[in-house]
């Protein structure tokens, strides 16, 4: 057992450097840095997520904590107090992501810009990372989800079927069993089997419009005969960096998306989770249009110390923490 920290200490001056970065990034845009709370009420219904629960009683209230796996739902209440644009920067949790590019415990940095399209959003995460990463090339490529698989598959993936899907997967991921995968789940693995590891590797790659299936909190946008979600995903190389949302501000809407993610978990036999009844009155009372983005800062982190493992960039990872 070793009591030394995991990083170098010219790693620790590069995330100083890179948060001090950061602020002065925000700062000359005139975006609010806030603080919201690390442990809340409500956990992110997400089935895809696990978030960390305490149930230590406080006094006489003893029902369970949820450690936030965001800082969304609480910056979206203050979006909803006309808070104008804001970021912070946190740390955050999820349980059982372990891994060369996973930390259970990990630095994010989260912002929102009321009034913004999402291909705003994206144009300010590019000036973002590039000013962030200065050795990453500028030739960025923005590519549509459909796109993707229609020049590797020649499938649209807005309009398959499992069926179709499988048999894709078997015949270009090799050992790879599909029984008990759902079309969300075979679109995963196409893409990061097939999709991914073909982005290059020194300049930055973002995906927009996903599966309508896949929009999480984003706002969808029909599309012909069928609906697409106003998201995007960052890629430098395979390492994704970032994934932002045309936000969904309807509280219905809103209220329809936890209800549903819940329902997965239940058949899915995963714990059902407490939703944030706050979030929701806030957008009941209003949200204004906005697009947010978070982004991993570790990962930021590695490229910029040039290694291949996050542990190397946190001073005490979960194994030593």
């Amino acid at each position: 057992m070793s009591w030394k920290p995991a990083t170098a200490h010219k790693t620790r001056q590069l995330r100083a450097q890179m948060l001090h970065d950061i602020r002065a990034f925000f700062l000359q845009k005139n975006v609010l840095e806030v603080e919201t709370p690390a442990l809340s009420q409500a956990g992110n219904t997400d089935p895809f997520i696990e978030s960390f629960q305490l149930n230590q009683e406080i006094k006489q209230d003893n029902s369970p904590r949820y450690l936030h796996t965001s800082p969304e739902y609480a910056m979206k209440r203050l979006l909803a107090d006309n808070s104008g644009d804001i970021y912070q920067i946190c740390k955050v949790w999820r349980a059982s992501e372990t891994g060369r590019n996973h930390n259970p415990e990990f630095t994010m940095l989260e912002w929102y810009r009321v009034g913004f399209h999402y291909h705003q959003l994206i144009q300010e995460v590019t000036e973002l990372l590039l000013s962030l990463l200065p050795s990453v090339e500028k030739n960025t490529v923005i590519i549509a989800y459909k796109t993707l698989f229609i020049d590797t598959f020649g499938i649209n993936p807005h309009q398959t079927n499992q069926r179709e899907l499988a048999n894709c997967v078997q015949k270009n991921i090799s050992g790879l069993a599909t029984n008990n995968l759902d079309q969300q789940a075979l679109l995963d693995a196409l893409l990061t089997h097939c999709i991914e590891p073909e982005f290059d590797k020194k300049s930055l790659t973002f995906i927009i419009d996903y599966p309508a299936e896949q929009s999480a909190l984003a706002q969808l946008r029909t599309e012909k005969n069928y609906q697409v979600a106003e998201r995007f995903e960052v890629y430098l190389g395979t390492s994704e960096l970032a994934n932002g949302y045309q936000e969904e501000i309807s509280y219905q809407r809103n209220l329809e998306i936890l209800d549903t993610e819940n329902a997965h978990r239940k058949t899915n036999q995963q714990t059902i989770i407490t939703q944030d009844k706050h979030f929701l009155h806030a957008m009941k009372a209003g949200m204004p249009v906005t697009s947010g983005v978070a982004i991993g800062l570790d990962r930021i982190l590695m490229t910029l110390a040039n290694v291949k493992s996050i542990q190397e960039v946190i001073n005490f990872p979960w194994e030593s923490a």
